[in-house]
């Protein structure tokens, strides 16, 4: 194992908080001193199974974990899934069936192990432990935390001050996922800021089943490709795990160029001091925030795609922004015959809005088969043209029949 130091400038690379690094210390001294791998905590809720880098994050985290010689528990919420995390939620969540957290579950650990080292890893389901409390251990699990606590919480809180229903299982959430910890004798918990209520109460729950208490690693939310909301498939400003080569390559080429140093940090898995010699070079104008951005989007597309795939993308890309060759594999988009093309710009979420649409063209920056749109109103597309949007965004139109 490294060097107690080296493992927590790792651990802590791109981290938003850690909890307590006095903690953390003790732990990893023992762990090297015993020979004992720690163990590492990420709890799941199947209901969102499309991994994106956002998600990814804290997958990427256990990932460099594992890689310095530690063990994951993913914990699929089976159990808890039955509820539904109300984290940021202003009304009760649906709950889902057995069925459905099952077949979610399955999709989940199909893609996490895109990232994770299965030989290190462990997938339990916390119906395993939880589905077993008989009534009087349910009491006394509910006896460790006052309502006042829970309304701490600020989805609680808001809900109860403008009079919205909170049902009395949603209180149960936070405690059965932290008595997920109690379980496996968890030695770190890793999550996003907004889980930081539910980390901590693991922490102190640990306390009081007599445990030593988890380290909690917050990994902050990462922003998406328009550079201002959270990654997020819903705004159409994420790129998935999943994504062919190409198209991940080119997507990754549209982060912010603000964000290229946090992109390094959250998305790959390159050594903080590596990252810290681009982030000076970035900031002292040594180098071409292009070139960068061109390693960066080469590092994420070689986790996920591997590295030929990635030299591929690479120059596929150079092909079509550099040279101005547009190949026939380009992303198709359908439409209804004569659709306007600000209505299909913004329909495909190039762009997100009509006067984005206006402004970008009236600077030259939207091009139709290679030639600069002007009057936007006055373009008639047809079935296979290419409309190229800003450097880094092209796609092929096709009409449906």
């Amino acid at each position: 194992m490294k060097s107690v130091e080296e493992q927590i400038k790792i651990i802590t690379k791109g981290a938003a908080e850690l909890i307590n690094q006095e903690d953390l210390e003790k732990k990893l001294t023992y762990s090297i001193k015993e020979n004992r791998p720690l163990i590492i905590k990420l709890g799941l809720d199947p209901t969102a199974p499309d991994i994106h880098l956002g998600h990814a994050v804290v997958l990427r985290k256990i990932k460099q974990l594992q890689d310095l010689g530690h063990k994951a528990v993913i914990i699929i919420g089976d159990f808890t899934g039955a509820i539904g995390d109300p984290t940021g939620k202003s009304k009760t969540r649906k709950q889902l069936t057995r069925e459905q957290v099952l077949e979610n579950a399955k999709t989940y650990e199909r893609q996490i192990f895109k990232i994770l080292d299965i030989s290190k890893t462990e997938v339990r389901f916390n119906s395993e432990w939880l589905a077993k409390l008989n009534f009087k251990e349910v009491i006394e699990l509910a006896s460790k935390y006052t309502v006042a606590r829970m309304l701490e919480r600020e989805d609680f809180k808001n809900r109860f001050n403008q009079n919205l229903s909170i049902g009395i299982h949603e209180f149960f959430y936070p405690l059965m996922q932290a008595y997920d910890s109690v379980s496996i004798n968890a030695d770190i918990e890793l999550g996003g800021t907004d889980q930081r209520f539910n980390i901590l109460m693991g922490r102190t729950l640990q306390k009081d089943y007599g445990e030593e208490s988890q380290v909690a690693l917050f990994m902050p939310l990462l922003e998406g490709l328009d550079g201002k909301e959270k990654m997020s498939k819903s705004l159409g400003n994420y790129i998935s795990i999943n994504e062919g080569a190409r198209e991940m390559y080119v997507k990754a080429m549209q982060i912010p160029d603000e964000l290229i140093g946090k992109y390094f940090d959250l998305t790959t898995d390159m050594h903080p001091d590596e990252i810290n010699v681009i982030k000076k070079d970035l900031e002292d104008n040594k180098v071409n925030p292009r070139d960068i951005k061109m390693q960066l989007a080469k590092e994420i597309t070689i986790l996920y795609n591997g590295k030929e795939a990635a030299i591929d993308a690479e120059e596929y890309f150079k092909s079509l922004f550099q040279k101005n060759i547009i190949p026939e594999d380009i992303p198709e988009i359908k439409a209804q015959n004569e659709a306007k093309l600000i209505d299909v710009i913004v329909g495909a979420k190039l762009l997100s809005s009509n006067s984005e649409v206006k402004r970008l063209a009236a600077q030259g920056g939207i091009k139709i088969n290679g030639e600069k749109t002007i009057d936007i109103n006055e373009v008639k597309l047809k079935h296979r043209d290419v409309i190229q949007v800003g450097k880094k965004k092209i796609v092929r139109i096709i009409f449906d029949a």
